[in-house]
């Protein structure tokens, strides 16, 4: 993980990502059935190899990330080849149906230095997923990385943005859009287009769903040491922030993200009622490591989070644990632990269920009422 925020992407690929965005849609697709299903949730991937990159740009544009690439490039060679058929395992072995996969972002790494390294990247990414055949598509949001780098922008809309509306069953102009599951509807949000609130409410306004399921790559709801990387984080994001936190209480989200490389999950209050947050990683180092620097209990939740990642930006220690005191009142449940695998959801009647699994080899950690606890 970089030690800076990886979210700051420039002016040009935050304008170029705007200019894509999905038209609103009046009805979403949706999948056939309106009894109970199940979905593989994954957190951030990071697919790379080294042969994606041009390591002169690399070193000497972005030298801090030389040691991620090398990192990930391992990864992928070397986990994700076993993440993918326990994933299909877990698919078939579903008591419910698996109408698709859902990512929360940073499918791909990113940073390769040309843009036809960006689209071979993204191309064998693709290829990737094809091959694992997992018996359900993948559906996936955008993350920083996807869209960082020369030609990554363009890449991401040319290459993984086709992949997505594929498995969306639409056809996709941008990054923000719907897709309804029997009593559900997925939002799947774009929080690197400044054009993304405004179609969020207009898309919501007049309609309710059983769940709302929103899938974005940064938390709403800051989390850990590194408070700051949420979406609508700075100061002058407040009257967003308020926006989004209100349409996400009124319709009792169930909010799933990634980026932090972290699990967690947080109840978060608002003036229109309460969300819930899960945050997974699927950046797996190791095949069974366990859980670690596990905090639970809404009286965890604060500025002495910062601790948890005591090397990290000391600069903004300040700002980070501000940021904490702010949000601790509004917060009824919370729980963090640094537990790499993924989850697979439930979704019946009133209720959503996650059964979180950490490291390889199908060992599930824990079971989750993800509606029980936003409704407590």
């Amino acid at each position: 993980m970089q030690s800076r925020e990886p979210g700051k992407i420039t002016r040009r690929e935050l304008l170029a990502g705007a200019a894509g965005l999905a038209c609103l849609p009046g009805a979403p697709p949706a999948f056939a059935d309106a009894a109970g299903f199940a979905f593989p949730l994954l957190g951030d991937l990071h697919f790379d190899r080294l042969t994606h990159h041009d390591m002169a740009w690399l070193e000497r544009e972005k030298p801090n990330d030389v040691s991620q690439v090398r990192s990930y490039s391992r990864l992928t060679d070397e986990t994700l080849p076993r993440l993918f058929p326990e994933l299909k395992e877990t698919i078939a072995a579903s008591r419910l149906r698996v109408p698709f996969v859902v990512q929360v972002g940073d499918l791909v790494e990113g940073l390769c230095g040309t843009p036809e390294l960006a689209r071979r990247q993204c191309t064998e990414a693709i290829r990737f997923v094809r091959d694992a055949n997992l018996g359900a598509p993948m559906l996936f949001t955008k993350g920083n990385h996807d869209v960082t780098g020369p030609g990554s922008v363009e890449a991401f809309a040319d290459v993984l943005l086709p992949f997505a509306g594929e498995g969306a069953r639409q056809q996709l102009k941008g990054a923000s859009y719907l897709v309804e599951q029997g009593d559900a509807l997925f939002v799947y949000y774009d929080s690197y287009s400044r054009e993304s609130l405004p179609w969020l409410e207009k898309a919501l306004a007049g309609r309710s769903a059983k769940h709302l399921i929103f899938v974005i790559h940064q938390p709403v709801v800051p989390f850990g040491a590194r408070s700051t990387w949420g979406v609508f984080a700075s100061e002058r994001q407040a009257p967003e922030r308020a926006r989004l936190l209100k349409l996400l209480g009124r319709h009792r989200a169930v909010v799933l993200c990634g980026h932090l490389h972290k699990f967690g999950t947080v109840v978060r209050s608002t003036e229109e009622g309460p969300f819930i947050q899960l945050m997974v990683s699927s950046i797996l180092s190791s095949m069974g490591a366990e859980p670690r620097h596990h905090v639970e209990g809404a009286g965890q939740y604060g500025p002495d989070l910062v601790r948890l990642e005591p090397k990290f930006q000391p600069e903004t220690e300040a700002v980070r644990r501000e940021a904490l005191r702010a949000e601790a009142p509004f917060i009824r449940q919370f729980e963090y632990a640094e537990a790499p695998g993924y989850a697979l959801l439930e979704v019946e009647g009133t209720r959503i269920r996650a059964q979180v699994y950490h490291g390889l080899g199908k060992r599930l950690w824990k079971t989750l009422d993800l509606t029980g606890m936003r409704d407590a």
